[in-house]
């Protein structure tokens, strides 16, 4: 016969209280019950609903979070999360095509586009470049804006281009310019009064920082890029394993 017809009701195993809560919260998240941005029942009245302690709600809330389904918010309550996004930083994609190849509604809105003497920062990177193509973006996601976006291109000729709908690594394959790798630094910072305007969040929000190069085949420093990333809406993820290590931007629970 089937053994677990025989096992003792008070000694089989039993699934947790508060991972059974999360997993009924779970699918009604997943289900559309609860949608993104929507605030759940105050804890009490959950506590009630499920015949459970505080501390067991909690619990299962906490792992709800870990799991980037809630936002707990101290004094507010608690929010189901918007669906997550990734920015892959182990790729040579562009950061609006990394987030589309996962379903996201990336837009972008071109702020200015100007040829200019690159600022002494910049030149020190680019090298020996008289000129460059300043391109300044804002990049939206799910509508939200996340992103700030300057970059210094040295190929000039790229003026004109309609950066709103074409990548700038696709502009540059079009001209025949192959993209090799890039070097990025990532440090925290936070918003100053520019960026707070742009990104609408208070000056002082955190911030994610990027620097990146990107070079040609020859070596060549082709672009260079700074972005500010709002740090409420972002966060970094790695995975580690014995062939590498993968960095993801996720979009974080709001």
């Amino acid at each position: 016969g089937d053994p677990r017809a025989e096992e003792d009701p008070l000694t089989a195993p039993r699934t947790p209280k508060y991972q059974a809560i999360a997993a009924d919260l779970a699918a009604k998240i997943r289900g559309g019950e609860l949608p993104p941005g929507s605030a759940l029942p105050p804890q009490k009245e959950l506590c009630g609903s499920y015949g459970v302690t505080l501390a067991t709600l909690r619990q299962a809330l906490r792992q709800l979070e870990n799991d980037g389904l809630l936002s707990q918010q101290p004094g507010r309550g608690t929010f189901v999360a918007e669906p997550r996004a990734a920015y892959r930083l182990d790729s040579l994609r562009g950061f609006a095509e990394d987030l589309r190849a996962q379903g996201q509604t990336v837009s972008t809105q071109i702020l200015g586009q100007q040829i200019r003497k690159p600022p002494a920062a910049v030149a020190d990177r680019l090298g020996d470049v008289a000129q460059t193509l300043r391109l300044e973006r804002l990049r939206l996601v799910a509508g939200r804006p996340a992103v700030h976006q300057l970059s210094w291109i040295r190929d000039t000729e790229l003026f004109g281009a309609d950066f709103s709908g074409t990548s700038l690594y696709a502009a540059l394959a079009d001209r025949g310019v192959v993209v090799h790798r890039a070097a990025e630094t990532i440090r925290p910072g936070v918003l100053d009064e520019d960026a707070g305007d742009l990104l609408k969040h208070p000056v002082g929000t955190p911030a994610f920082i990027s620097e990146r190069i990107t070079y040609g085949l020859d070596d060549t420093p082709l672009v260079f890029d700074r972005a500010t990333i709002l740090g409420t809406a972002m966060e970094i993820r790695t995975e580690r394993a014995l062939t590498g290590l993968s960095m993801r931007w996720s979009t974080h629970p709001r």
